[in-house]
């Protein structure tokens, strides 16, 4: 059996930084455990996510370079995923998230796509879509209110791309969840 060999620094800091990494891989690793059986995709995108934080925080404590060094830091994909899931509920612009992560929005946009394979609307409107999905399986509020608080303009707004990323419709969606 090959024996695993770390490549993280012998001491991690242990400060206010620190726990809140750990508890944002946490979260990133709970969101994927709970998806793997229903959406394998969002799943996916979680362990991404926490992969590319962690391996970018090993490297900085490390001295190693990326070899990809246009994709964003691990202190801003943390920033910018905070910023983006405590802010659906309105819009949200590629300048705003350039702001946080301290980049032009040209950079910032190229660096967004190479960390998360996906433009920041994208991943934004993915992000509407999951916490839409959470909402309606645990609330029982209509579509057309779920639809305002994860920031879609509209129930058809949110319909249309639900459709779009899930082949049916939010409705259908929840029905099935429900029985389950």
């Amino acid at each position: 059996m090959e024996e695993f060999q770390s490549t993280a620094p012998r001491s991690w800091p242990a400060g206010p930084e620190f726990g809140y990494l750990a508890g944002s891989l946490a979260e990133l690793l709970d969101v994927a455990k709970r998806e793997f059986e229903h959406d394998r995709e969002v799943a996916k995108a979680s362990l991404a996510a926490a992969s590319t934080i962690l391996q970018s925080e090993i490297e900085r404590h490390s001295g190693v370079k990326r070899s990809r060094s246009a994709g964003l830091a691990g202190w801003q994909i943390m920033r910018v995923r905070i910023f983006i899931d405590k802010n659906l509920h309105r819009p949200i612009h590629t300048q705003d998230l350039s702001a946080i992560a301290r980049r032009s929005p040209a950079h910032f946009s190229r660096s967004f796509k190479l960390t998360f394979g996906e433009p920041p609307h994208a991943y934004v409107v993915k992000r509407r879509l999951e916490k839409a999905c959470s909402l309606m399986i645990t609330s029982s509020a209509s579509l057309s209110e779920i639809a305002l608080r994860v920031g879609f303009s509209d129930q058809a707004h949110l319909c249309r791309l639900f459709r779009q990323a899930f082949g049916q419709s939010p409705a259908s969606w929840r029905r099935e969840y429900e029985v389950q």
